[in-house]
C-alpha cells in the first residue's frame, strides 16, 4: 500500500544548503564519493560511505552495467529576431525533414511566420522561420534551411553556433568545459543535457571493471529539457511526463537475457538508462525487446520493475521527477532520510555532485523484478 503523502508532490521537498550544490566535477572522476545502500544478513539496511572507485569491490563478474551513450549538442543557440531583438531558440527534437521542435525565449515575442536569424562569432547568419507555436506549451517549430535535412547536418550546425544550456544551477559557468560534461562513452548526440551519473566513470574505472568480467553495454536516451522541469501539479495519481527518444538494440537484450539466466544484476548507471530498459519494457508488456522509438514512462512509489535490479545515480532536484523514480526503489521516506544524511555528511549534489547506489538487496521487494 502507498502512503498517502507519495501522491504528493510537496512530500518529495527538502532543504538542500546552496554551497552542496556542486560547481565543478571532481578531478578525476572516480574520485567523487559514494554512498551505498545495502541490505545484511539479517535483512537491515545499512550505509557505507566510499569512492566511485569502490564500484569494482561492489560488482560481481556475472553482474551487466546498462550505460547511456546519448552525446550533449549545443541546443542553446542565440538569434536575432527580424525587427532587431535578441532570442534565444534550444532545440529539442526533429519533426520533419529540416523543422525542429525547439523552445524560444522570449516566448511572448516568437510568433508563427516571424523570421529569426541564427547568428554566431565569425558566423554568417542563417535564416529560420518560425511555423508554428503552441501557446500552452511555450514550443514553437521552426524550419532550417533545407540544406539542414538530418539530424547529422543540424548537429554540425549547432555545433559550430551553439552553447551547451548548462542547468540553471550551475553559476561557474565561466570555467566550463564541454568535455567535463560528457561521458567517456558518448557517441550518439542528440541530448541537452548530460546523463549525470555516467560522467563519474572514467577511462580507468571502465577499463577496470571490464576487466573484472563486469559487462558494459549501451543504449541511448536522448535527454531533453523535460527531464528537469518541475512537477507542476500536486497530485500525482495521474502524472504523465514528457516522451523521450530512446534506442535498444538486440546485443543489449541478449546480453541482459545472459545476465539474468546467470543469475547477475543488472545495475543501470544513471536514471536515464533506467528509463531507457523500463521504458522499452512498458512498450512490450514487460519484456525487454529490441527498439527504437518514443517512450513516455512515468516511475513512481508503487511501480514493479521489469529488468533492473540496481542502480547507480546522483543526488537529485526536489519534487523532480528523478527523485519520484529513486524513490519508487527504496521508498520516499527512505530516500528523504539518505538525503538528509548525505547533506549532513556533506555529500555534492546535482550534475557535478557525488553519488549513491542502490545495491539490488536494498531494493524493496514489492518494486524488484519478478524471477
Amino acid at each position: 500500500m502507498l502512503n498517502s503523502k507519495d501522491n504528493l508532490i510537496s512530500s518529495y521537498d527538502f532543504y538542500l544548503p546552496k554551497e552542496l550544490i556542486a560547481q565543478v566535477p571532481v578531478n578525476p572522476r572516480h574520485a567523487a564519493r559514494l554512498l551505498i545502500l545495502d541490505k545484511n544478513k539479517e535483512g537491515f539496511l545499512f550505509t557505507r560511505h566510499m569512492k566511485i572507485w569502490d564500484l569494482i569491490n561492489e560488482l560481481r563478474p556475472k553482474d551487466l552495467l546498462i550505460v547511456n551513450n546519448t552525446k550533449v549538442i549545443k541546443a542553446r543557440l542565440i538569434a536575432k529576431r527580424e525587427g532587431g531583438g535578441k532570442s534565444e531558440i534550444f532545440i529539442l527534437e526533429p519533426k520533419d525533414r529540416n523543422s525542429w521542435l525547439c523552445l524560444g525565449r522570449p516566448a511572448k515575442r516568437m510568433h508563427s511566420g516571424d523570421i529569426i536569424y541564427l547568428e554566431a562569432k565569425n558566423k554568417p547568419l542563417i535564416r529560420l522561420e518560425v511555423i508554428s507555436k503552441d501557446e500552452i506549451s511555450g514550443t514553437i517549430v521552426i524550419n532550417f534551411p533545407e540544406v539542414y535535412d538530418s539530424r547529422e547536418k543540424i548537429f554540425n550546425l549547432v555545433n559550430d553556433y551553439g552553447e551547451v544550456p548548462l542547468p540553471p544551477y550551475i553559476n561557474n559557468k565561466g570555467s566550463f568545459s564541454f568535455d567535463d560534461y560528457q561521458t567517456r562513452y558518448a557517441k550518439s548526440p542528440g541530448a541537452v543535457a548530460a546523463p549525470t551519473a555516467g560522467l563519474h566513470l572514467s577511462d580507468e574505472l571502465i577499463s577496470a571493471i571490464k576487466l573484472k568480467g563486469i559487462q558494459i553495454v549501451e543504449v541511448t536516451l536522448h535527454i531533453g529539457l523535460g527531464t528537469f522541469k518541475p512537477i507542476g501539479e500536486e497530485d500525482l495519481t495521474n502524472l504523465k511526463l514528457h516522451s523521450e527518444w530512446v534506442e535498444v538494440n538486440k546485443e543489449v537484450v541478449s546480453e541482459v537475457n545472459k545476465c539474468k539466466q546467470k543469475g547477475g544484476k543488472v545495475i543501470a548507471v544513471g536514471t536515464t538508462s533506467l528509463r531507457a530498459i523500463e521504458g522499452v519494457c512498458q512498450k512490450h508488456n514487460g519484456v525487454l525487446q529490441e527498439f527504437r522509438g518514443k517512450v513516455d514512462i512515468v516511475i513512481k512509489p508503487g511501480y514493479r520493475l521489469n529488468v533492473i535490479d540496481g542502480i547507480l545515480t546522483n543526488f537529485h532536484l526536489p519534487k523532480s521527477s528523478l527523485l519520484l523514480l529513486v524513490s519508487a526503489l527504496i521508498g520516499r521516506e527512505k530516500l528523504l532520510a539518505l538525503y538528509l544524511d548525505a547533506i549532513k555528511r556533506q555529500y555534492r549534489f546535482f550534475s557535478y555532485g557525488d553519488a549513491m547506489l542502490i545495491q539490488p538487496k536494498a531494493v524493496l521487494n514489492k518494486a524488484r523484478p519478478i524471477d
